[in-house]
């Protein structure tokens, strides 16, 4: 696990393996690069004048700028680290250098920069936190936040399988110093602390969603949820197939009928002496899902073992407000199954009972986490919680609407916007998305209380079919949110910022965010 630390050492006397600077993209379009703050000493030992010196060196070497451009050079003694690694942050805010990026600028900065020096021991991060001299707390906390949560995020690397090392394969950056102008003030030091509890907790996160499904099928998923949140001091219940059976989850049941692992339900919770406000998560485990009789293309389907992403991520949310203990009781619901085809798999007609006694028609036995997750928002609900959000990877309707970064939410509208707000300051975008009457009008059944999907099979609005099944079992009075991650919770391409290959971990930051705005109220 990568460690932090806080500094305020000059920077050209750091002594790490490397050292990363900030430049800004310059606007005029004469090619020339802009020093960030805190690079000047870094600069001055490099002989830094107009029209020459570190800056015209970097460019050079074909520095742009750019967002998450990480440009090294050999120091030659100039500096106390031996390399000198300049990390683009885009255009300067109004073309003024004084000016501090954005939170995710500097995520997406610090990331690129520790994944670039992969191999490294210690790295140290110079960039910008704050656009004067004497900072706020506020803006001090903002931006060390960005600076140290996107280097653990960048620095991660999912242990994998490998018999053998791969080739050119280097281990993460084992220590990151974070520059600030007070080492010492509580407000950068609380920043650190939260942060150092995130990337951990995402890491977790991330390890769950990219394991091999054969490795982590129900009951393995809800034995590792169980032992870390045990660990943590939380309370802890985990429900089998025969308990299951006994309190009549019929929705979780049906789904893992066609799996030789069973079912399992994982309630863990968090509630702290004088709490006000109850805060329900409910997360789908879906280990791998086949789509069942109603089976998947083959093509990509191994991205199909990241379908309990949000379980993992309500797990790994649980796992955060054990450590940093906010003034709110928090309970997680997660539902875990494994969607197979088999002899006696669940099929496109049945009528199902669910926990809540509304019997489901199943039209498309794909559409298996609405299923799940209806029992568990009905449990979840009877604890009476002021706010409920739900996270799961439901939908390829909101990856047709939202591409493969922005969440749908849907829900409560004003709790819909909170979601999206706490989103946009943890770098998780989500937009809002409603729940029209005609959506739900086609899902009638003419055999039971409610069909699944639109009963003539239209994919129009299949987003929001989703989020209209799951309404029907929240509780009238409680604010909710269901958060549809199928495009972020799992990406395919090439690392970017502080994005790796596989499992994201989104939306634990928006959750915990959340969280601690719910606490602080």
């Amino acid at each position: 696990m990568t460690s932090l630390t806080l500094v305020d050492t000059d920077p050209a006397a750091l002594a790490a393996d490397a050292l990363v600077i900030g430049v800004y993209a310059h606007e005029g379009g004469d090619a020339k690069l802009l020093l960030a703050p805190g690079a000047e000493s870094v600069a001055a030992a490099f002989g830094d004048r107009p029209g020459g010196g570190l800056a015209e060196t970097l460019r050079a070497l074909g520095a742009t700028g750019a967002l998450g451009e990480v440009t090294k050079l050999a120091a030659f003694g100039a500096v106390a680290a031996p390399i000198v690694a300049a990390v683009g942050l885009g255009a300067p805010v109004d073309g003024d250098q004084g000016r501090v990026p954005t939170a995710e600028s500097l995520r997406r900065a610090a990331g690129a920069a520790a994944r670039s020096l992969a191999g490294s021991a210690s790295v140290a991060l110079v960039l910008p936190l704050a656009d004067r001299d004497e900072p706020a707390d506020a803006e001090i906390t903002t931006g060390v936040r960005a600076v140290a949560e996107g280097a653990l995020l960048g620095a991660y690397r999912f242990a994998g399988y490998k018999s053998k090392p791969a080739a050119g394969r280097r281990d993460p950056v084992r220590k990151v110093l974070v520059h600030v102008p007070d080492s010492g003030a509580k407000a950068a030091k609380q920043a650190l602390k939260r942060s150092g509890v995130l990337g951990s907790v995402v890491g977790r996160t991330r390890d769950w969603i990219n394991a091999a499904p054969n490795e982590l099928r129900p009951p393995q998923f809800a034995d590792e949820v169980a032992a870390a949140a045990r660990e943590a001091s939380l309370d802890v219940t985990v429900l089998d197939e025969k308990a299951l059976a006994r309190q009549g989850y019929g929705g979780i049941l049906a789904v893992g009928l066609g799996s030789a692992a069973a079912p399992r339900l994982v309630r863990i919770a968090y509630e702290p002496a004088g709490a006000t406000r109850r805060i329900a998560l409910v997360g789908k485990g879906i280990t791998f899902d086949t789509g069942g009789v109603s089976i998947k293309p083959t093509a990509g389907m191994w991205e199909m073992k990241s379908d309990m992403s949000g379980a993992a991520a309500v797990a790994a949310t649980m796992l955060a407000v054990a450590q940093l203990k906010p003034k709110v009781a928090v309970v997680a619901y997660a539902p875990m199954a494994e969607n197979m085809v088999s002899g006696s798999a669940y099929r496109p007609g049945d009528v199902v009972k669910m926990y809540s006694g509304e019997q489901v028609e199943v039209l498309n036995t794909d559409a298996e986490g609405r299923m799940i997750l209806g029992d568990a928002i009905a449990r979840a609900c009877e604890d009476e919680p002021d706010y409920l959000f739900e996270v799961s990877t439901l939908t390829g309707g909101q990856v047709i609407a939202l591409g493969k970064r922005i969440s749908g939410v849907m829900g409560t509208p004003e709790l819909c916007e909170r979601v999206r707000d706490a989103g946009e300051r943890a770098g998780e975008p989500a937009w809002p998305m409603p729940l029209p009457e005609d959506v739900r009008k086609g899902m009638d059944s003419d055999v039971a209380d409610i069909s699944q999907v639109n009963s003539g099979m239209d994919r129009a609005g299949h987003m929001l079919q989703g989020g209209v099944f799951l309404s029907e079992f929240v509780t009238e009075g409680v604010q909710w949110a269901h958060i549809d991650i199928a495009g972020p919770s799992y990406h395919s391409g090439e690392p970017f910022g502080y994005w790796a290959k596989g499992g994201t971990g989104v939306p634990v930051r928006t959750l915990v965010e959340l969280i601690e705005e719910i606490a602080a109220e």
